[in-house]
Formats: C-alpha cells, sequence, structure tokens
C-alpha cells in the first residue's frame, strides 16, 4: 500500500474516520514505528544533547504517534468490529514493544541526564519538568535493568496491553450477546417509554413477537430502578453482574477470571523487577499519595465518616421496602420509590426537562461564564458515525482553542460507560503546533421519532463529568505534549476537573437555563428544582460506601497480591465487602470481572483517585461558593492554577496556588450531607 493511499499517514487536520479502515491499521503502525526509531537513533546519537537538540524532537516524535494511533484506539472503542479488532490487537504488542525499547534507552537516558545537567538551571519551568518526567519514567520502565530483566519487563508489558484488550473485548461481546425477550406487556410496566419502543423495534428486526430489551446501560438502569417485574429485574442484574464470567446465563463463554490473574500476576512481576514490593507501590510512583499506608487510612476515615448515614439510609430503605430483607436487585427499584416518596422527584419523570439540545446549550454557556469560551457546532467535520458531532471551541477575542467530537448515544459494538480521550493534544514547539481535540463519548438513551433524546439529571451529571476532562484537555496552555492537558498530571488528581464541574448540574440557575421541557420549552418548576437540588443527599453514605468498596478492593488486590497464592480476587473482595458495605450481594456476583477501570484501563492500584479526587474538587468548589459559583476572579485562579497548567507542576502544587491551603476533608462530608 502506497503511503499517500492510507488516511493514517497523510496528515489531516483531523482524522479521516470514514476512509480508515482495518487494513490501514498495521501498515501505517508499522512505517511510523520505523521512523519513530531512525528519529530515535538520530537524537540518541547526537554529540551534543540539549533541549532543543533532544527533548523537543522527542516530544514531537511521540505526538505524531499518538495523533495517528488515537482514532484507530478510539474507533476500537466506539464502532468495534472483527476486522477492526484483529488489526487493533495485531498491533498493541508493536505499540508496547516501540514504547518499552524508548522507555528502556539507555542513551536516551543519558542525553536527558546531560540535558538536565548542563541547562538545568537556565530551563524554564516547563522544560525542566518535562526533563524531571522524563528521567523518572526512564526509571520506571527499567533503565537501569541489566540485559535479562530488561527484556522481561518488555515482554510483561507487552502481555499486558494484549490482555487488557481481550478483558475489555470479551465485556463488550458479553454485553452485545445478551438480550431479554419479553411477551407479557405486564412485564415492562414502570419502564420509560422510549425503552418500550426500543425494545419493540429490537424485536421486530429480529424477527419476533413482543419485545427485546438489550443489556446496553441505559437499559440495565432503567430496568434496575423503574421495572416492577421482580423477575425481570432479576434477570437484569444477574446478566449484568456475571458478564465475561464463570457464572450466569453465558457462564464461561467469555470467562475474564483466567484473564484478571494473569494481569495480576505481570503486574507483581514488572513491579518486583524495578525494586518495588507490589504493583500498588509502583503505581503510587507517580501520585499524589506517597504510600500504601497513606491511601488506605483515607479510605478509611471516609469509610467512618460515612458508615452511620449508610446505615440509617439502609434502615429507612428495609422498613420503607416493608418486604424483609432486601436483594441486591431490589434496592435500586425501592431507592427510586422512596426517593419519590420523600421529594416527589423520579428520574424518569425529569427526562422531558432535559432534552440533550438544551442541556448542551446550557453546560456551553457555563463554560462561556466562567472561562469565557465559545462553542460551537461544525457540521463539515469527519465523523465516525452520524451520532458524533464536532464542535468547535473560541477564547473571548473569537481565537481558535481547539475544539471536541461528542458521541452521545448507546448503541450496539460501542463500549459501556462514559468517557473522555484525547483525539489530538495540543502541541506548540518550534518544530510545528497543535490545537488540543477532545472525544467526549456517553451512552445516552438515543431519540425517537420526532423526540429528541431526553436525559435524567444522573446523565446531566455526567455530561458535566466528561465535559470537565473535556476542558481540562482543551484549556491547557502548556505546549509540550507529555505535560499538555492532562498529560503528566498526578492519576489521583486527574478527576478534579471532571468532578469540580459536576457541582453545576446541581445548581439552581444553572438548572434554570440548561433545561426546557421537550415539547413546550418550560424549564424545570422552581419547586421541583429544590426537590431535586434537596436529592443530591438522598442515600449519599450507601453511595459512598460502594465506591470505597470498589477502591479498597482494587487496593488491596494489587498491594497484597502474593505469586504464591495468585490473586485470591474472591476472597480480597469479600474482605472488602465485609469491611465497608452494608448492601449484600449474592455469592454469583462477579463484578470484577467487568471492571475495566481496573483491569483493561488506567486505574490499577487507582480506582481510589475518584474519591481522593473528590475532596480535591468539593473544596475547590468550596472557594466558588465562598465568593459566587460564577466569579470572574475565582474562574480564572481555577484556570489559571489548575486546568491550564495540565501535568506542568505538583498538583497539590496548583490546589495550594488555588485555595491558599492544602485539601480539606470537610467540605466533601458537608456536600454529602455526611458530615459528623
Amino acid at each position: 500500500m502506497r503511503r499517500m493511499d492510507n488516511p493514517l499517514l497523510a496528515g489531516h487536520a483531523l482524522p479521516p474516520f470514514s476512509a480508515i479502515r482495518p487494513e490501514h491499521v498495521e501498515p501505517a503502525l508499522r512505517e511510523l514505528l520505523a521512523l519513530g526509531r531512525q528519529r530515535l537513533a538520530a537524537i540518541a546519537a547526537a554529540a551534543e544533547p540539549g533541549f532543543a537538540s533532544t527533548v523537543e524532537p522527542l516530544e514531537d516524535a511521540q505526538h505524531r504517534l499518538s495523533r495517528a494511533w488515537s482514532p484507530v484506539s478510539h474507533l476500537n472503542s466506539v464502532l468495534d468490529s472483527e476486522a477492526l479488532r484483529a488489526a487493533y490487537n495485531a498491533c498493541l504488542p508493536l505499540l508496547s514493544e516501540y514504547q518499552t525499547d524508548l522507555s528502556q534507552s539507555e542513551a536516551l537516558y543519558r542525553a536527558y541526564s546531560m540535558v538536565e545537567e548542563r541547562e538545568g538551571a537556565g530551563l524554564t519551568p516547563e522544560q525542566a519538568r518535562v526533563v524531571r518526567n522524563a528521567l523518572r519514567d526512564f526509571r520506571l520502565a527499567g533503565v537501569a535493568l541489566d540485559a535479562g530483566r530488561k527484556a522481561r519487563f518488555k515482554a510483561l508489558m507487552s502481555e499486558l496491553s494484549q490482555l487488557a484488550a481481550t478483558f475489555e473485548q470479551n465485556v463488550l461481546d458479553a454485553t452485545n450477546a445478551w438480550s431479554r425477550h419479553v411477551a407479557d406487556p405486564a412485564e415492562l410496566r414502570g419502564l420509560n417509554e422510549a425503552i418500550v419502543e426500543q425494545a419493540a423495534r429490537r424485536a421486530r428486526e429480529a424477527g419476533r413477537e413482543g419485545w427485546l430489551l438489550g443489556l446496553d446501560q441505559p437499559t440495565y438502569v432503567s430496568v434496575m430502578t423503574d421495572a416492577e417485574s421482580r423477575a425481570l429485574r432479576r434477570d437484569f442484574y444477574e446478566a449484568w453482574t456475571t458478564r465475561a464470567s464463570d457464572a450466569g446465563p453465558q457462564a464461561g463463554r467469555w470467562d475474564n477470571g483466567p484473564v484478571m490473574e494473569d494481569i495480576l500476576k505481570r503486574r507483581h512481576e514488572a513491579a518486583q523487577l524495578l525494586g518495588f514490593p507490589s504493583f500498588a507501590d509502583y503505581a503510587l510512583a507517580t501520585r499524589m499519595a506517597r504510600s500504601t499506608g497513606e491511601v488506605l487510612e483515607f479510605l478509611g476515615e471516609l469509610a467512618r465518616a460515612a458508615r452511620p448515614a449508610a446505615e440509617r439510609e439502609y434502615a429507612e430503605l428495609e422498613a420503607f421496602a416493608a418486604s424483609g430483607p432486601l436483594e441486591a436487585w431490589d434496592v435500586g427499584f425501592h431507592a427510586e420509590r422512596l426517593q419519590r416518596a420523600k421529594y416527589s422527584v423520579s428520574q424518569e419523570e425529569l427526562r422531558p426537562f432535559f432534552p440533550l439540545p438544551r442541556v448542551l446549550d446550557g453546560v456551553f454557556e457555563v463554560a462561556r461564564q466562567l472561562f469565557g469560551i465559545r462553542i460551537h457546532e461544525r457540521a463539515d467535520a469527519p465523523s465516525w458515525h452520524a451520532d458524533a458531532r464536532f464542535f468547535g471551541i473560541e477564547d473571548a477575542a473569537g481565537r481558535p482553542v481547539g475544539g471536541f467530537y461528542l458521541d452521545p448515544y448507546a448503541r450496539p459494538h460501542k463500549r459501556s460507560g462514559a468517557w473522555m480521550d484525547e483525539c489530538i493534544g495540543r502541541k506548540d514547539l518550534a518544530a510545528d503546533s497543535a490545537r488540543p481535540v477532545a472525544y467526549l463519548v456517553c451512552n445516552f438513551l438515543p431519540p425517537a421519532g420526532e423526540r429528541p433524546a431526553l436525559l435524567t439529571h444522573d446523565d446531566v451529571v455526567t455530561l458535566f463529568h466528561e465535559f470537565g476532562h473535556g476542558l481540562h484537555h482543551l484549556l491547557t496552555r502548556v505546549g509540550y505534549p507529555s505535560i499538555a492537558g492532562i498529560n503528566g498530571v498526578s492519576w489521583d488528581a486527574v478527576e478534579l476537573p471532571s468532578q469540580f464541574m459536576e457541582n453545576y448540574a446541581w445548581h439552581s440557575e444553572v438548572l434554570q437555563r440548561l433545561s426546557g421541557h421537550w415539547q413546550t420549552g418550560a424549564p424545570l418548576p422552581a419547586e421541583q428544582q429544590s426537590r431535586l437540588i434537596a436529592t443530591r443527599h438522598f442515600h449519599a453514605g450507601l453511595a459512598t460506601l460502594r465506591q470505597l468498596e470498589f477502591a479498597l478492593f482494587d487496593f488491596r488486590l494489587h498491594a497484597e497480591f502474593d505469586p504464591q497464592r495468585g490473586g485470591r480476587i474472591a476472597e480480597v473482595l469479600a474482605d472488602a465487602r465485609r469491611e465497608v458495605a452494608i448492601i449484600q450481594t449474592p455469592a454469583w456476583n462477579r463484578f470484577p470481572h467487568s471492571f475495566g477501570h481496573v483491569f483493561a484501563g488506567g486505574y490499577a492500584a487507582g480506582y481510589y483517585s475518584y474519591k481522593w479526587a473528590e475532596v480535591l474538587a468539593a473544596d475547590a468548589f468550596g472557594a466558588f461558593e465562598e465568593h459566587g459559583v460564577f466569579d470572574p476572579a475565582t474562574a480564572q485562579r481555577f484556570l489559571d492554577a489548575i486546568l491550564s497548567r495540565g501535568g506542568s507542576r505538583d498538583a497539590l502544587d496548583g490546589f495550594i496556588e488555588f485555595r491558599g491551603r492544602r485539601p480539606e476533608i470537610g467540605p466533601l462530608l458537608r456536600q454529602h450531607g455526611i458530615a459528623p
């Protein structure tokens, strides 16, 4: 294939998604890696290493590779196919080998060391950060290991990348393969009209009578909170919590059990090769938290604070349900009804007031008021699906800042959940520059007929969350790709902007602006807004303990791994649940088998980051509450100290610059209504 025929090599301003075929992927990557190796060899061989001659060219090379691989990785998540999956999987070991070779290059390590030694005093703070991070990452990749251990570390990295992909693909296949046929309309009682219509359409397309409910996220959530049929709720709960496992309706078909064991074993071995007692210790080398003890104490402190509230909440729920001990598939259903009884608020009844176009306008207006940016849709941008849209961003003076894609709806062959990822990172080097572009991906219920997509308020919070990640990526002023946007940010601080932005989804002025009945345009009535805001504290104790259960399980799994005993996944999870959980789960629950954050994402030994960063976010928002949630001076400080700085400084230093002190846990407890 000629270079000019491969869209991944053509240097387009935005990825030409519709032109990218599976057969383009491996040839493009092989060519880019070959060119990269040539460039790296030239950089490493320079007689007089310098920041301009060594560091900047490497930053540029990595940016170019990331820019070509990004659309491939993205398409694999949002438009899965057998051919694309095969091409993606074939490239993972090539990419891992290249990155490990780079990180283990003694010549590059010496060159960076010489740059620090010779030019250190004259480097800007950002340049010094780039060099220090690189030297740290060289060491964490095993640059100082002997040849045999280097080779083993390299093999482990390659195997881990393939295992993570296998884990994620097993979950996707298991999710897509299951459906629940309904013949009796009484079994659908309580479900959202759009869910029922979608199920009827799916049944027709499958040539069946009745309704066919899929295991997509909107349908699962709707069934668990609204379906009056207990049997239907149980079936969905079992199918969801046993995905890709040895239990449930698809037992053993895509079992991630052996995959998880292999992942844990290889992570532990890699950490020990580098002299760390565990993978948890290794992971903390780049985080705000400095020790496993500090993380465990943090989780324990939060658990102790939340438990009394959670116990009261669960006792009230059991009394309300009046049906004896609650099963796991009953909790969401009765909690939704208790919330309606207490606050006269229902997520499903709120949907008509949150059509996606109106919500987007409200989110964009919040960003304009806070940070002076203007967001407008562009119809000419290339895309991968009719659902995906592109938005450009300009600053207050009309200068382009960057842009982002929004892919909002659930569909087959698309990964569940919501996330932000980098399409193009910001770059401002002597050789070239690039403005940042992000992917924002959600799994909302799609529109139907003339009715637009209607969001629950939970969906609105999710949109603000991912948009916050997007702002972190897009509003960076850092020109070096390795520390621009979310790059180089401590993983336990990376959720700060996203969780900070969630607060605006609960503010009355914002709710007034982003709500509007899809038929009449009328905003959510003031009384209903007040009741909705009051629900923010509803079951906050139980929700906190659930997140702590996940975090404790993840962290202990990696901190306590013993190769002689294996992962002990079920045992560690049971211990974590005994320590913090109140809601009991059935023995056949296999939640870890689809825990993609930890086994296929970046949150290994780091799921605690959500709560860690939530403390930062609640404390940061407290500054806005003190001065006004749209106070220009406070927003400018937040932009200058945190959003725009990327990974160019320690996250704690940025927080202290903004807040004037170290973070405190009190604001989060007050925000949740569980302060002692």
